[in-house]
């Protein structure tokens, strides 16, 4: 695959990851909103249809980070082929770790609607399982967000180094994903909470939204002869 092949891929990716992630939350967070495990699992039922549409593009992600890292990897290994095999194994991993946070979920659909079913559990083991897998969730997320940060790190310096896109840009990249890292540490610690593990996200968001339509609009430039 050509690098020109490889950067349209990679942006197009960077924007289907976005597209299918932010609703996948969106939907899920809907049907959890409520207070408490018992009201969880009963509003979790009541939207089983919008939990299974939060499945099926939340899977879609576990292939998605994949495909992005392959693509990247083909843009940034003649750059330094080890580095780029170590972003494409953080990427990868991401993926893979996705897969577990889809298992959980379905394991809670499955708790939610199963209270007439044969060999359901009764509710004190419903509700602590419950809780189990949505905090499952929340582990799941920020050690997965914490590989996703460190191959989004290593890619970038990659970019900057070989200036195959514009400088500010893969600085941008790096500078965003070094304070993810940073700030998924402290979250993964109980350091940090509340809305500054939001904002942490918001400069790596206008790093992708950005990068995602130059790579499949404009490509890649040749690497920096040094």
């Amino acid at each position: 695959m050509t690098r020109t092949m490889s950067a349209r891929i990679a942006g197009f990716t960077f924007l289907l990851y976005v597209a299918v992630a932010l609703p996948a939350m969106v939907l899920f967070d809907k049907a959890t909103s409520a207070e408490g495990i018992a009201a969880k699992l009963a509003l979790i039922a009541q939207h089983a249809s919008d939990v299974r549409v939060a499945i099926v593009l939340s899977l879609l992600t576990c292939f998605a980070a994949p495909v992005l890292a392959v693509a990247l990897y083909g843009i940034t290994r003649d750059e330094d082929n080890e580095l780029a095999v170590l972003a494409l194994s953080c990427r990868i991993g991401e993926g893979v770790l996705s897969a577990v946070f889809v298992i959980a979920t379905l394991g809670l659909l499955w708790l939610a609607t199963a209270w007439t079913s044969a060999g359901a559990p009764d509710a004190a083991a419903a509700y602590a399982l419950g809780a189990f897998l949505l905090k499952v969730r929340d582990w799941n997320t920020t050690i997965g967000a914490t590989f996703f940060a460190v191959g989004s790190t290593l890619f970038s310096y990659l970019l900057l180094r070989g200036r195959t896109v514009p400088v500010p840009l893969a600085s941008l990249g790096v500078i965003a994903s070094v304070l993810l890292v940073l700030g998924l540490s402290l979250q993964l610690t109980g350091f940090l909470h509340g809305t500054a593990t939001l904002l942490m996200w918001l400069p790596v968001a206008v790093f992708e939204l950005t990068l995602g339509p130059w790579l499949l609009i404009k490509g890649v430039a040749k690497p920096a002869t040094r």
